[in-house]
Parts: C-alpha cells; sequence; structure tokens
C-alpha cells in the first residue's frame, strides 16, 4: 500500500550552485526509486527561525511523493547521514 507524504529538506546554501542541485537530484531519485514523485519545489535561500550549525539561512526544497511505508525509514537514514542536509522532515499527508 502506498501512502502520500511530503518532505522538506534544508540544504547547507554555503555550498556552491552544483553542489545543491547535486544534493536535490541524489533526494529525487532515491525517492524516485521507491516510489512516485508527484512535485519537487525548490523554494531557495531563506532565512531560518533559529542558527543550525551555526548557519543562519538555508536551501529549502519540498517533495510530494507518495510511496511504502517501509521506505520513510530508509529515507531519514539517508538524511541523517547526508552532511549537506542540515534539516529534514517527512509528513504523511
Amino acid at each position: 500500500m502506498q501512502n502520500n507524504y511530503e518532505s522538506i529538506i534544508i540544504i547547507n546554501s554555503n555550498l556552491e550552485e552544483a553542489q545543491i542541485k547535486d544534493t536535490v537530484t541524489k533526494v529525487t531519485n532515491l525517492i524516485s526509486e521507491h516510489g512516485k514523485i508527484e512535485s519537487t519545489e525548490e523554494w531557495g535561500k531563506k532565512k531560518l527561525a533559529y542558527p543550525i550549525q551555526k548557519q543562519n539561512e538555508g536551501y529549502y526544497v519540498l517533495i510530494n511523493f507518495s510511496s511504502n511505508p517501509d521506505f520513510i525509514d530508509e529515507l531519514e537514514r539517508v538524511y541523517n547521514i547526508t552532511d549537506e542536509v542540515i534539516k529534514h522532515i517527512v509528513v504523511k499527508k
């Protein structure tokens, strides 16, 4: 059974634009392998509500997708070990 999810990731804004695009591609490819992406919105650089890892800005990306519930643990594991991702959340719609 597939559920609908929404994921927001905040990428370190000090990275080069190519590195940011590579990170977004890496995440969307992983999700595509295990589910179906409905939409990806890159919100760009925004000020953070509070400093995270001594950063005041982050590059926001919103991804709407559907996948099996078992995949979410793997996705969050990948987010946690990806150095470029400074914050993330995955919410079931």
